[in-house]
C-alpha cells in the first residue's frame, strides 16, 4: 500500500539529516543499522530525512541497491516524518525512474542537483525544465547549489527565474561557498519584487549554520554524526535564543570541522556513527578513505573533548 507522504513546500523549516548509507564489512548494504540509523535519526529530534545524497555514496550504488535501501527506509518511517530522495544521474529516464520508485513509497520531495557540465545558467534552467516534466508535478523539487561538487553556478537572479518557471521547485538546498550573501539576495529579492517566500535549508556539514540561521535560512539539510547538535541549534535559534543557539554549536565546532575535510569527512562519521553504536561497521564503498591509527586518535580526542564540554555546559 502506498504510504501517504507529508510533502515538502516553501514553508518547510527544521533539520533533515542527510542519512549516510550503512554497509556491512564486507562491502553489501546493511539493513539492521539502517533501521537503528533511522530511529536514531528520529530520536535525535529531525524533522525529515534525505536518502541517496552525495554524502550518502549515492554515486556508489547500482540502480538495484538504491531501489532497496530507498524502500526500507520510507517503510522504517512509515510516514512518521519527511523523506526526501536524491535523484541525481546523468540519465534522465533514469533520474525519473528513481524519482517515481521514490512517489510510489512515500517520498516527500526530490533532492536534485544540476548536471555537471552545465556551464551557462541557460543550460540550468533548460535542465531543470526537463527535470521536472520528466518526473510530473506531483513532488516537490530541491534545487541542490553545491557548485563546489558540480562545477555548476547559478546567480540569485537566474535562480529566481527557475522558481518562478517552475512552481514544484518548493526548496533551495544552499551549500554555495562562500555563500552566506547569496542567502541574503534570495530573501531580499524575494521581498523586494513579491516573489513568494521560498525554504532555504544550509548543507556542508552545518559548518556555517548559525550565520546561515540568521541570514534567513530555515534550517538545515546536512549531515553530522551529531545530530541533535543541528537540532538545538535551530531550535534556539527560532526560539529567540540566537546566543545560546551558538553556544551550543560551539561545542561541537571541532568535531563540525574535523567531518569536514573534503574527500575524508564521511570516513569520520561513520566512524562516530559506529562509535555511537548506530551502525555496525565504518565501511564506506570503494574508491573511499579508511582511517590510520592516528585518525582513530584523533577522533578519540574530539569525542572525550566534547563529551566534557557538554558536561561542563548542563552543570
Amino acid at each position: 500500500m502506498k504510504i501517504r507522504a507529508m510533502k515538502l513546500n516553501k514553508n518547510t523549516r527544521g533539520v533533515f539529516i542527510i542519512s549516510v548509507t550503512p554497509f556491512t564489512d564486507a562491502g553489501a548494504i546493511d539493513f539492521a543499522s539502517s533501521d537503528r540509523l533511522v530511529d536514531f535519526y528520529l530520536e535525535s529530534g529531525v524533522y525529515g530525512i534525505t536518502l541517496l545524497g552525495m554524502m550518502g555514496e549515492a554515486p556508489k550504488l547500482d540502480p538495484a541497491d538504491s531501489v532497496a535501501f530507498m524502500g526500507h527506509v520510507l517503510a522504517r518511517v512509515d510516514g512518521r516524518v519527511p523523506v526526501v530522495v536524491g535523484v541525481s544521474n546523468p540519465g534522465l529516464d533514469n533520474l525519473a525512474e528513481l524519482a517515481r520508485r521514490a512517489g510510489d513509497g512515500g517520498a516527500a520531495g526530490l533532492l536534485v542537483a544540476p548536471l555537471a557540465g552545465l556551464n551557462t545558467e541557460e543550460k540550468i534552467l533548460r535542465y531543470f525544465d526537463q527535470v521536472c516534466a520528466a518526473v510530473g508535478p506531483d513532488l516537490p523539487v530541491v534545487y541542490q547549489d553545491y557548485p563546489q561538487a558540480t562545477g555548476c553556478h547559478i546567480s540569485v537572479p537566474a535562480f529566481n527565474r527557475l522558481i518562478d518557471a517552475q512552481e514544484q521547485v518548493v526548496m533551495l538546498k544552499h551549500e554555495d561557498c562562500p555563500g552566506l550573501g547569496k542567502i541574503t539576495q534570495v530573501r531580499q529579492s524575494a521581498e523586494a519584487e513579491g516573489r513568494e517566500r521560498i525554504s532555504i535549508l544550509v548543507g556542508n556539514g552545518g559548518l556555517y549554520l548559525p550565520q546561515e540561521l540568521a541570514r534567513g535560512a530555515d534550517g538545515a539539510m546536512t549531515g553530522f554524526a551529531f545530530p541533535e547538535m543541528l537540532v538545538g541549534v535551530c531550535q534556539r535559534f527560532a526560539a529567540g535564543d540566537p546566543n545560546g543557539a551558538e553556544d551550543l554549536f560551539d561545542a561541537y565546532l571541532p568535531l563540525v570541522r574535523h567531518e569536514q575535510q573534503p574527500g575524508f569527512g564521511l570516513a569520520l562519521r561513520k566512524e562516530a556513527l559506529r562509535r555511537r553504536g548506530v551502525i555496525a561497521s565504518a565501511r564506506t564503498r570503494a574508491p573511499g578513505p579508511s582511517l590510520t591509527a592516528d585518525d582513530h586518535a584523533e577522533l578519540s580526542g574530539l569525542m572525550a573533548r566534547l563529551e566534557r564540554r557538554l558536561n561542563e555546559m548542563n552543570g
